[in-house]
């Protein structure tokens, strides 16, 4: 009598095919829901570093009377002595104001961004609040006056994420899924929809953020400027 070799039973290379598509067919499934929860969280931590930031600002607001400018960055380093370097033209330059009145930590300033990276919490004269450490722009009266708390509640103070890091009152649809993260001065903040004529969002009434006249939260004698910050890698 004949003894049946038993061999061990593999994959044949067709079955081996078949899970191998099989994979990448659910791969491919999941692969746009993972890229919206990121985006989605990438938001909602913006959202909350953008508030941290606010209150750190009305705090600096009941000290020197408005957010950080020009006139504001003198009484800083007269009054705290540090010696951060205050002067300057970008958001970065201007959060570095709160950085010497006592924010201790670089990491609420981030949003994540085409021209961020993450901050080193390295903070001292060469390396605070360097280019890429900070996504939010930062939205003054002028070019070298600062909002505080008695203007209109509406107004935006910090605006993400910028399209390549611009003053343009322009915004990068990708980060966030087509949203802007806009920090009013009240201190709430949201997520507008990015619009796709001209990359602008759109507040009360069709009206856009930084739109001036008659029944928009700037008025008629108000000029409102956007700082950028500094680009990773610029």
């Amino acid at each position: 009598m004949k003894t049946k070799t038993m061999r061990p039973h593999g994959f044949t290379l067709v079955e081996l095919l078949v899970v191998i598509v099989i994979i990448a067919a659910l791969a491919g499934l999941s692969a746009p829901m993972i890229l919206r929860q990121q985006k989605a969280a990438a938001r909602t931590e913006a959202i909350s570093n953008a508030k941290q930031v606010g209150l750190a600002l009305l705090e600096f607001d009941q000290e020197y009377g408005s957010f950080p400018d020009n006139d504001t960055a003198e009484e800083v380093a007269a009054s705290t002595g540090t010696d951060l370097n205050l002067s300057g033209d970008t958001s970065n330059d201007y959060f570095r104001q709160l950085i010497a009145y006592g924010i201790q930590s670089e990491d609420i300033f981030f949003t994540k961004t085409a021209y961020t990276r993450k901050p080193d919490n390295v903070i001292n004269a060469s390396n605070a609040l360097e280019a890429g450490e900070v996504g939010f722009g930062y939205v003054m009266l002028d070019a070298t006056t600062a909002q505080n708390t008695s203007g209109n509640p509406g107004r935006p103070v910090l605006v993400t994420p910028l399209l390549d890091a611009s003053t343009q009152w322009e915004f990068d649809a990708d980060p966030y899924g087509d949203k802007a993260v806009i920090l009013r001065l009240d201190n709430s903040a949201k997520a507008l929809q990015i619009r796709d004529s001209d990359k602008n969002v759109t507040v009360g009434g069709g009206k856009t953020l930084q739109q001036t006249g008659d029944e928009t939260v700037w008025g008629t004698n108000t000029t409102p400027t956007l700082k950028a910050p500094g680009k990773r890698g610029g």
